[in-house]
């Protein structure tokens, strides 16, 4: 079961191009192509083209937009290629998956790419990166992105949750929750930092999305995430734009837990690459039809301790990227909760994950008919 994991981007690129053979075997036309970095060419955003004869449907799956989750996600494109593929009916439809939209953050094992932009605060439809958007982070900014390096575990815990203690009373959650997880394109070395452009992996992305909906009547896309909600359970997420209600959908896809990304619901994302999908559907294929959503696998669960332990995780982290530790045992300490909170090691939680792929697979791939 382990092996489906894999623990380098080498290895799970790798696979990936070695998967080709697999699709052939029941795609008359298939291409892959790849897009290395500009700054760093041996790193390669790539993908595969399987297209079917009749051009009604196609299936999407993508993986790693946040880098370090890129490994949960190698293993869901793995049994969904070795086990829904050869369901689907290759006359009617196609499929477009792609490795590692955020190859140097996969690589890394970090969650933003090489310039610190997160690229699901990256897909804004209109160019226009508007610092003024979440104006709570600058308010806890102090908290938030600390401008210095890391003392020891022990003393910057007891700092950390005194700021939570501070900022629960004068911020409160939904300030807190807004400022941490919404993005921004102001603070470029704080964490959700969307940018102040569209990044390369948005870029191809937004290429090869817009060429979907040029050439195929009915699209699906799956991108898959790691980190938020419940850790037993992994979340069906979906972009507010879609006209469906969660329980709704739910029902359609039989499957128990799907949130849209709000307030409400979920979080709310500024940004956000579903979103950008249903903007660009609605603006110029107004006709065609478009499900879009990810897949959110938990990790340290959705209780208020366990989202602030998430918070503790990504604050640590960022802090030591830019401003280093004092000593090597915090920066492990630190590297350590950062790889628990996105790429999980324990086997019972891995084995939940891949039979909620599975059961959201099933579902959604059922609901929407193109499964043999």
């Amino acid at each position: 079961m382990d092996s489906l994991f894999p623990s380098t981007y080498e290895d799970s690129r790798a696979r990936f191009l070695q998967s080709l053979s697999l699709i052939q075997s029941k795609w008359h036309s298939t291409q892959l192509e790849a897009h290395p970095l500009a700054s760093h060419p041996d790193l390669t955003i790539d993908w595969l083209w399987a297209h079917a004869r009749d051009k009604q449907n196609l299936v999407i799956l993508s993986t790693a937009e946040h880098g370090i989750e890129g490994y949960v996600g190698a293993a869901m494109l793995k049994i969904f290629i070795e086990e829904f593929a050869p369901r689907l009916n290759a006359e009617d439809t196609g499929l477009l998956l792609i490795h590692a939209l955020n190859p140097w953050g996969m690589k890394h094992h970090r969650k933003v790419n090489e310039h610190n932009v997160d690229l699901n605060r990256n897909f804004v439809l209109d160019g226009n990166f508007d610092p003024a958007i979440n104006p709570e982070f600058l308010r806890v900014a102090d908290f938030l992105n600390p401008q210095r390096r890391l003392a020891s575990f022990g003393l910057e815990n007891l700092r950390f949750w005194g700021n939570v203690v501070k900022h629960l009373f004068t911020s409160g959650i939904p300030t807190l929750t807004t400022a941490a997880l919404l993005g921004q394109h102001h603070t470029p070395n704080g964490f959700y930092h969307g940018g102040t452009e569209h990044q390369e992996g948005t870029k191809v992305a937004m290429s090869l999305y817009r060429r979907a909906l040029e050439e195929y009547q009915t699209v699906l896309q799956m991108d898959m995430h790691t980190g938020y909600g419940p850790r037993d359970q992994m979340s069906i997420i979906v972009p507010p734009l879609d006209s469906s209600s969660s329980e709704e959908l739910s029902r359609k896809f039989n499957y128990p837990l799907v949130q849209k990304i709000n307030a409400e619901e979920f979080y709310a994302i500024s940004g956000d690459m579903g979103e950008y999908y249903y903007r660009l559907r609605n603006r110029d294929f107004p006709n065609k039809h478009l499900f879009a959503c990810g897949f959110e696998f938990g990790t340290f669960g959705d209780s208020l301790p366990a989202r602030i332990r998430s918070l503790r995780a990504m604050v640590f982290e960022n802090q030591l990227h830019w401003h280093g530790a004092r000593d090597e045992e915090t920066a492990k300490r630190v590297r350590e909760e950062f790889e628990e909170l996105y790429f999980p090691a324990e086997t019972k939680w891995r084995e939940k994950a891949l039979m909620d792929g599975r059961q959201a697979f099933e579902g959604i791939l059922a609901a929407y008919r193109v499964l043999e």
